[in-house]
């Protein structure tokens, strides 16, 4: 990947240079401090600001002349001026080769997220088909994260939707079994799968392990990509069926052929002179990047995905397809065959670290004719379109904060609003949530939950927020500055009460700067008639149809959303537990056996000792360590 320091190697004439601003020397003499230590071997380097926090981390065949090229920083443009000047210190790692330093390089960038570098945002993981070949039955499913021993797998898929109408298909033709171990283990009769022909139920011996082992091996057949000569044998097999008069065997292998054509028809691009490979094409507009991403993995579209990487607008196609690549296949395996339309800054170096993550060759190619050039065309086209879609939402996202700007007096645009709600039932389970909006929309990954630790008076909502507020701007920095995660407006669900509760607290906390909304619902709760409180305005309310109020009940709805999920899954896993986990000396056996006799742990809290006693499976020990720890008095009067 080009490295975005990268300048002239011939320094200007010093004489001729405009002066330097201050800040940005003492950038330059941190980084020459460092260059006297640093060697001329391959490896990668990190800037870190006063905070610690790593600013860039960059990769280089010769570290000492690649990191010596900021000190030159009239050559620079202004926004790495701006990183140098905030360089106060630097980390190298030295590697073996610089395609080592690249992939090193890549690591760091995805788990450190500089602000300098680009960046590929995504974190989620990748579904693939799974066929557990351990058991003697296996078992053909979908699976996320880390791989499972004793298993095959096929994939990338784009999405959930992709592996599971491939998953559907596959059962269809293969009628493989999708259940769980256990699950296979515990029937006594077919499943309603087996009654639509998706399973041959091997649970209820309904297909015997030769003819089971059979239809696992087409499948692999099928799903490596050997599909031809599978069609033309079942295909020779319902002949003969036909003429031996077997017209449900014949119709059964009929349906497994139309499978087939299922699977190879469902994808707008099937290339079939492509058997492995990813289809990746980039369109830049507006200073913004849209990556296309296809999965092609034997011959069948495995889904696609559209990724928008976050740089500079000055960055070049090439150097933001180079990076996202190496970023890309930082936690998945490469396939042999990557087609691109435009070449890759680097392109060699980028194929030798990528075959060092697949362990064998890998070509990235800009096709110029053929099959594998209208694929791409068709993946550019998509590309395109995607980033329109995205620039066009952006555009009316924009004007909506323009709009919440000029309805609340803000000083400018809001690029961060930060919507608070609590949740709870008389007390119980009570969560507080923050959900965050700025110009792409929704942040989920900067929601956070906090759990209220109380103690929380059941219906003080007032003391909730109270507390959610406490954590969220309670710590800040030794030297007072404002940190970068603070909002531009707060939104708070509630009326006046709320409003005042936040602002109290955000008074004693010294957190000034950041105004404060709160929204209430009007009479008899429509929305629609909203009414909105702030510091510097009266209650007002905003016209029905305003464009702002939509996006404001939405804010709104998406903490409610949020805070209701969240409260829902905390009081279920307070249901799951019991009074008798806390026992000493109660397991599962012994648990599942007091409830069966007393029916609830609220009766054993209140049995008597003699009742525990004769209660089955429970020792006079354990029977007098159940009671005690429900009677702690009677643990002291008792004699000993």
């Amino acid at each position: 990947m080009t490295d975005l320091s990268r300048s002239p190697a011939t320094p200007a004439d010093s004489a001729s240079e405009p002066l330097v601003p201050a800040d940005k020397m003492q950038g330059v003499e941190a980084i020459r401090e460092a260059l006297k230590t640093i060697p001329y071997s391959p490896g990668v380097y990190r800037m870190l600001s006063a905070k610690g926090e790593v600013l860039y981390v960059g990769k280089a065949l010769s570290l000492k002349k690649r990191v010596s090229s900021y000190t030159r920083i009239n050559q620079l443009p202004e926004r790495l001026r701006r990183m140098v000047s905030m360089t106060v210190s630097m980390e190298i790692v030295i590697t073996r080769t610089e395609a080592d330093a690249l992939l090193l390089e890549a690591n760091y960038i995805k788990r450190m997220k500089p602000r300098f570098n680009i960046l590929l945002r995504d974190d989620k993981s990748y579904p693939w088909l799974m066929l557990t070949e351990s058991h003697e039955f296996p078992q053909i499913t979908k699976q996320r994260g880390k791989p499972v021993k004793g298993a095959t797998y096929w994939g990338p898929f784009a999405n959930a939707w992709a592996v599971n109408q491939t998953l559907n298909l596959v059962q269809r033709s293969f009628l493989l079994r999708s259940c769980s171990d256990a699950v296979l283990n515990s029937r006594t009769r077919p499943c309603l799968l087996y009654q639509i022909k998706r399973c041959s139920a091997p649970c209820v011996d309904r297909i015997s392990k030769t003819d089971y082992k059979e239809l696992v091996r087409e499948a692999q057949q099928f799903l490596s990509g050997h599909s031809t000569e599978l069609q033309q044998r079942l295909a020779a097999e319902m002949e003969q069926a036909s003429q031996d008069m077997n017209y449900e065997r014949a119709a059964a292998i009929r349906d497994r052929i139309r499978g087939f054509a299922s699977i190879q028809g469902s994808s707008t691009v099937n290339p079939s002179s492509i058997h492995d490979a990813d289809i990746m094409t980039i369109w830049q507009e507006a200073g913004q990047s849209c990556i296309q991403v296809f999965f092609i993995r034997g011959s069948r579209n495995n889904g696609n995905r559209a990724f928008y990487p976050a740089h500079a607008e000055e960055e070049t196609a090439a150097d933001v397809l180079s990076a996202f690549m190496i970023q890309f296949y930082d936690n998945k395996p490469p396939p042999p065959l990557i087609l691109v339309n435009c070449e890759p800054a680097e392109r060699s170096l980028v194929e030798e670290a990528l075959a060092i993550r697949r362990a064998q060759k890998v070509e990235i190619l800009r096709p110029q004719r053929g099959e594998k050039k209208d694929v791409v065309e068709h993946a550019t086209l998509n590309a395109r379109e995607a980033l329109e879609r995205r620039l066009a939402e952006n555009t009316g996202q924009r004007k909506l904060l323009e709009g919440v700007a000029e309805v609340f007096d803000l000083p400018e645009t809001p690029k961060r609003i930060e919507t608070y709600d609590n949740s709870h039932i008389m007390g119980q389970a009570p969560y507080g949530v923050m959900v965050v909006g700025g110009p792409e929309g929704f942040n989920k990954r900067a929601y956070r939950k906090y759990s209220i630790r109380g103690p929380v008076t059941p219906g003080d909502d007032f003391g909730m927020m109270r507390e959610v507020m406490e954590r969220r701007f309670g710590k800040r920095p030794e030297n007072g500055e404002r940190p970068e995660d603070w909002p531009d407006l707060l939104l708070i669900d509630g009326g006046l009460g709320q409003f005042n509760a936040v602002r109290s607290v955000l008074a004693d906390l010294g957190v000034t700067g950041i105004p404060i909304v709160a929204i209430a619902k009007g009479p008899d709760r429509d929305a629609g008639r909203e009414w909105f409180f702030t510091e510097t305005q009266a209650p007002f309310q905003l016209p029905p149809r305003d464009p702002v109020l939509y996006y404001l009940q939405r804010l709104r709805d998406e903490a409610h959303r949020f805070a209701i999920t969240t409260h829902r899954a905390g009081r279920s896993r307070g249901l799951r537990s019991s009074e008798l986990d806390n026992v000493p000396g109660i397991g599962a056996a012994r648990k599942k056996a007091l409830l069966n006799h007393f029916g609830s742990a609220r009766s054993v809290r209140q049995a008597s000792l003699e009742e525990l006693e004769n209660a089955p499976g429970i020792s006079l020990g354990t029977a007098s360590a159940i009671y005690g720890h429900f009677h702690p008095e009677w643990v002291q009067k008792k004699p000993g």
